[in-house]
């Protein structure tokens, strides 16, 4: 047994088996009412190509979770457990309760956030609830959205991102024409749908943005403000940039090149112009704080520290 476990705090690394066998009712718990969840969502929500970023922001939280798990002991050290924890449990149940009985997804995979939350501050106080915030926060990016509100907020920025594509590709000499949010390059027609432009999609850039944040760990005030706005703007560029990838692709090689295997290949073009742009602006906003006279943030930290 590895006495070095983040999950051991310093008192309890003299008897590690106890503390592992303290946790498994609850491991048991949270697998008897998650584990018939995320069997649904993989064969419904996270198998749609809008929500298909689920699996990969649950395995960032897992890991997150781990990664501050020796932070949280170490905050939770000499503090007592608090009873307020209970009330989060009590609510996180009942959205379980509602959510699974009445299919409401939003319900049903957001209570694990809660329940967590409150578990955290039943088992170690709030100062190790304090110490995962970030973890619970960003799971919140896999919970699926109510069909109804990602209508109402998708449309409008479905429009938006189909005019600066159609407008870009025009200005390079491309025959290309819009109605709504159809786009007509050539002899062919594409929809720009949920997929490729839609609140999904923003809120994965949002997510992927925030832990770009979260991992490099910046002390500049200035640069984490400035980075965290620039996020939504990125998340439209990265946007166009895919809309206009599959519009050249279904031009140049066809439709279905563009409906096909490349069409994967725009999402992870979308991604990585996302990254890209991030990192970029990362870069210009430490350059306008040198202009500004102030002293350089330090590197990075190092992962896992």
């Amino acid at each position: 047994m590895n006495t070095n476990d983040p999950f051991l705090s310093a008192g309890d690394r003299a008897n590690p088996v106890q503390r592992w066998l303290a946790w498994l009712p609850i491991l048991a718990g949270l697998c008897v009412l998650y584990v018939p969840t995320l069997a649904d969502l993989f064969t419904g929500p996270w198998a749609r190509d809008e929500q298909m970023h689920g699996p990969i922001v649950l395995g960032i939280s897992l890991w997150l979770l781990y990664r501050n798990w020796g932070a949280m002991e170490a905050a939770a050290e000499g503090r007592q457990p608090s009873a307020w924890g209970w009330p989060l449990v009590a609510l996180a149940l009942l959205f379980y309760a509602l959510g699974r009985s009445q299919g409401v997804g939003v319900f049903e995979v957001g209570s694990v956030i809660w329940l967590l939350a409150g578990l955290i501050v039943v088992l170690r106080g709030w100062s190790a609830l304090k110490a995962q915030w970030f973890a619970l926060f960003f799971m919140g990016f896999m919970v699926p959205l109510p069909p109804q509100v990602v209508d109402v907020v998708t449309m409008p920025m479905k429009m938006a991102v189909s005019y600066v594509a159609e407008h870009v590709l025009y200005a390079f000499g491309y025959p290309i024409g819009r109605n709504g949010v159809v786009l007509q390059i050539g002899q062919y027609m594409l929809l720009v749908a949920d997929a490729c432009a839609g609140l999904q999609t923003l809120l994965t850039l949002e997510a992927l943005g925030l832990l770009y944040l979260n991992l490099v760990r910046r002390d500049s005030l200035f640069r984490n403000v400035g980075l965290a706005l620039l996020i939504v703007p990125i998340s439209f560029t990265a946007n166009v940039i895919r809309v206009m990838a599959l519009s050249l692709i279904t031009y140049h090689f066809g439709n279905e090149a563009g409906q096909g295997f490349l069409h994967g290949f725009a999402g992870m073009v979308l991604f990585l112009s996302a990254l890209i742009l991030i990192i970029g602006f990362d870069n210009l906003l430490q350059f306008v704080e040198r202009l500004r006279g102030q002293p350089p943030a330090p590197p990075p930290a190092v992962l896992g520290a």
